[in-house]
């Protein structure tokens, strides 16, 4: 494909994005669902041309971001608390799905030998970050299962591809040693961390020093490919590395970055994000193409092979269940023998956590790195996408229903200090600050209005804090008032600019000023 063409090729996928995202919110579809169906639906079209997406690349390029996006959001404080259910899930639940469905396939294929079937249960095991992200985006959850589902996304594709790499070395090579399989597990996950560590530790040096907002926009952003692509040139987890640094970025960035960097980075941050989100449950679509083709067609694809698909698909939703229900009832049992750290997640809580496990862009890049002389190639390949859709596809687009309707209860305990309480503390700090500064050494009052005006701002804090739903509703019309005064001021600037009255420099400054003014009201109006 010639250059030109491969860049209009995506260009139409980015217009098939938008269309594709907007009938999802028509249809109140999770983005990922539209996306991964449409991509689908139009690789099979005839007449347009087959895209064909390298594994390495697709690694390299989509998972560092989205991985570092995950990260950057994850409250680390209950990130640590939950830390051993989380690993529960990153690591035994991937473990025994591996497992599980190893045996599942051998049993059905006598013939493929065990370290394939093990490879195969490595490449459909971990959750995915992406598509648990893309699905759970507007859906509410309980603190305790929120941290959970985020802390195993960012973690569990380490372990699967940790897995899947020792199983294809033993396929080809016919040796496996499990000692060493898990020294180098060992090893692989804390190098991962040591390098994210070190990577994090370099961009807090230069975000430190550098003084040009774009260098250090242009260092932030980069930070989630320099782990990744740090920790695999030294063979270990670039997964895990790149998971630190973005837990080091997320509890760094308050104190470090300059607040319009900030802004700025984090607006040009979720754009890049949304793009690549979006292009990879396209291109998994379309590269379901290829894979079928790779075989013959729909139509070479043999009953045997069809009943391993659904087979591994049940497999991989029934394993989870299993573990995750297994875990809940060792720790019931453990609390009723006096166990106080043991805390089951009840029912609710569980039934929601065994189905939220779609799988995606690992699942789809892993296999196409497999050997061509690795026995059971193209039917990896087939299951590997059949586990992909019907996970985004049935599970994805049913969680939000079962969320609803079984309403899962937030047994963690809130919070010590609530929005409200927190404002009012901020306002009390600005005040005491204003209230010493206000005066020159003499005792003269010299701020008389900045004074007055944070007073009153403690005053109105005092009474939100008592009641926050009162002092809204009261508030909402004065806000309401200022917007339509900034929206007058908006139209006066563009008018007198359109008038050729002033330059278009001038026009940028105040209309920022504006936006900044405006999307403060918006933010403390509630919308």
């Amino acid at each position: 494909m010639h250059a030109v063409e491969a860049f209009e090729l995506v260009l139409a996928l980015l217009v098939l994005v938008i269309g594709l995202h907007w009938l999802a919110l028509k249809l109140r579809w999770p983005p990922a669902t539209a996306l991964l169906v449409g991509g689908g639906a139009l690789a099979f079209v005839p007449g347009l041309p087959a895209i064909s997406l390298d594994p390495e690349l697709a690694l390299v390029l989509f998972l560092p971001p989205l991985l570092m996006d995950g990260a950057y959001y994850t409250a680390l404080g209950r990130f640590r608390r939950h830390l051993p259910g989380i690993l529960s899930l990153a690591v035994g639940a991937v473990v025994f799905t591996t497992l599980v469905v190893g045996v599942v396939v051998r049993w059905i294929i006598p013939d493929l030998p065990w370290a394939a079937c093990f490879a195969l249960g490595a490449i459909v095991s971990p959750p995915d970050a992406v598509s648990a992200r893309a699905v759970l985006k507007g859906v509410h959850l309980p603190r305790r299962l929120e941290a959970l589902l985020e802390g195993e996304s960012l973690l569990n594709d380490a372990t699967g591809l940790i897995l899947f790499r020792f199983a294809v070395a033993a396929t080809l090579s016919g040796v496996f040693h499990t000692g060493e399989a898990v020294q180098s597990f060992a090893v692989v996950a804390i190098g991962g961390a040591g390098v994210g560590a070190a990577v994090a530790a370099g961009w807090i040096f230069l975000a430190k020093r550098l003084r040009d907002p774009m260098l250090i926009m242009l260092i932030t952003i980069l930070l989630c490919w320099a782990a990744y692509l740090a920790g695999e040139a030294v063979h270990v987890s670039g997964v895990i590395a790149t998971v630190t640094a973005g837990l080091a970025l997320g509890w760094y960035q308050h104190v470090i970055l300059p607040a319009d960097v900030r802004l700025r980075a984090s607006s040009a941050w979720q754009i890049l994000v949304f793009v690549l989100e979006a292009l990879v449950f396209i291109l998994i679509g379309f590269s379901l193409r290829g894979a079928i083709e790779r075989i013959g067609g729909i139509g070479a694809i043999p009953m045997s092979m069809i009943s391993v698909i659904v087979a591994v698909v049940i497999t991989v939703a029934a394993a989870r269940f299993i573990w995750i229900f297994g875990s809940e009832a060792i720790l019931g049992l453990a609390r009723k023998l006096g166990i106080e750290r043991a805390r089951p997640l009840g029912w609710r809580q569980a039934t929601v956590l065994s189905w939220a496990g779609m799988r995606g862009v690992v699942t789809l890049a892993v296999p196409l790195t497999l050997p061509i002389d690795m026995p059971g190639r193209d039917m990896m390949l087939i299951c590997a996408f059949a586990v992909i859709f019907a996970t985004v596809v049935v599970q994805g687009s049913s969680l939000g229903a079962l969320i609803r309707q079984i309403q899962p209860v937030d047994a963690d305990p809130p919070a010590k200090m609530a929005m409200p309480a927190a404002e009012a503390a901020m306002a009390r700090a600005r005040l005491a600050v204003i209230e010493e500064l206000a005066y020159d050494a003499d005792g003269t009052l010299v701020h008389p209005q900045m004074l007055e005006e944070h007073r009153k701002r403690m005053r109105f804090m005092e009474r939100y804090e008592q009641d926050a739903s009162a002092e809204m509703d009261n508030l909402r019309p004065h806000f309401d008032v200022l917007l339509k005064a900034i929206a007058a001021g908006r139209a006066e600037l563009i008018r007198i600019h359109r008038a050729g009255l002033i330059e278009d420099e001038v026009l940028h400054e105040l209309e920022r000023d504006l936006d900044v003014e405006e999307l403060a009201m918006t933010l403390q109006r509630g919308e």
